[in-house]
Formats: C-alpha cells, structure tokens, sequence
C-alpha cells in the first residue's frame, strides 16, 4: 500500500454504502471516469442522460453522484434535483465543460456540494465527494490553462448563438475570420 493509499484510508475513508450515478453523455469520459473510482472503492453506476439517470435513481438513489451539466437530452440540474428529492444526503458534483458562476451557483441551490470543470480527473472529484461539510477543497492538480479558459468560452459562446460565427464574433468583440480560425483548432491543454 502506498503513502497516498494510507492517507486515503485515515482521512476520507468511504461509508458503507458507496453507490455512485455518474451521468455523463460523453461515453469514454463517462467509463474511464467509472473505472478509476472504481478502482477507489466507489461501486459506480453509468448512465449517458437525464432519462438513463431517472430511472436508475428510482431504483437505487445513489449515496454519491457525478453529474454533467449538459446532457444530450436535457439539463444536468434537473438530475441533481432528482437526486435530492429521492435522497438528500447524496453528495452531489456537478461538472461541466462550461464553467461560470451563474452555473456554479445554480448547482449548488440544485443540492450540488461542489462544481468542477471538466476535464477533472478522477482525484479531484474523489476529492470533492468525500470533503468534508465546510471543508475547502485543496486547488486543483492541474488547473486549466489560460488559453483553455479561453478556448472554453469562446465555444460557450459560440453555441449560445447556434453556432452562428458571425454572432458570436460580434459579442466577443472579435474579427470573424480570427474567431474561424480559432474554431478551427483543436482544444488547447
């Protein structure tokens, strides 16, 4: 056993009942997200939406849950909802590939205890699930970069205005061929 492992074991040891929903419409974020806190002694249970979730949630409302923002079939929110109308000592984080505060605020008056933006890797949200009421969580390992950041918002913005460049252009008070040029790239590190 490794000096981590048995900090693990004396700090955030897991209760008895270790049943996680991780809902999540990206399939290999939602199974490696699955396997790795597995691997942490967490008994996770997948599913890729909002309508997946409702019914496993009325079958086994679940101790822990991971839940995405935006899911191809509706909001994330109304799953955290869900999850505290059926148990309310679930402890909920809700992650999102678009992090803002108006959100941030949004899950957490949902019932979230805490809001991580993707991607986070399955120590911060382990993390998360098993901090402790008022503790505050340690920063993250590896914080997005500034052009992530910025990469982030620009698609943000660009599906708020239905992918629209032009649009978004205008409200990121940006020339149009630069905003193309930018869609054009892949996600930055």
């Amino acid at each position: 056993m490794s000096h981590l492992d048995d900090a693990r074991a004396d700090d955030t040891s897991l209760p008895e009942d270790a049943t996680l929903l991780i809902v999540d419409d990206d399939e290999p974020f939602r199974t490696r997200l699955g396997r790795a806190l597995e691997k942490r002694g967490f008994q996770p249970i997948l599913a890729a939406g909002v309508a997946d979730a409702e019914t496993m949630i009325k079958d086994i409302p679940p101790a822990f849950a991971v839940v995405d923002l935006r899911l191809e079939d509706g909001d994330g929110l109304e799953v955290v909802e869900q999850i505290r109308s059926r148990r309310e000592d679930c402890r909920v984080v809700m992650l999102t590939g678009y992090g803002n505060i108006a959100t941030a605020v949004a899950a957490v008056k949902a019932g979230a205890i805490d809001y991580l933006s993707k991607p986070a890797d399955a120590d911060d949200v382990e993390k998360a699930l098993l901090a402790r009421p008022g503790e505050r969580p340690a920063p993250p390992e590896n914080p997005m970069s500034a052009d992530r950041v910025r990469w982030e918002h620009i698609q943000r913005v660009y599906e708020l205005c239905d992918h629209n460049v032009s649009e978004t252009a205008r409200r990121l008070g940006m020339h149009r061929r630069t905003l193309q040029r930018i869609l054009a790239k892949r996600a930055p590190r």
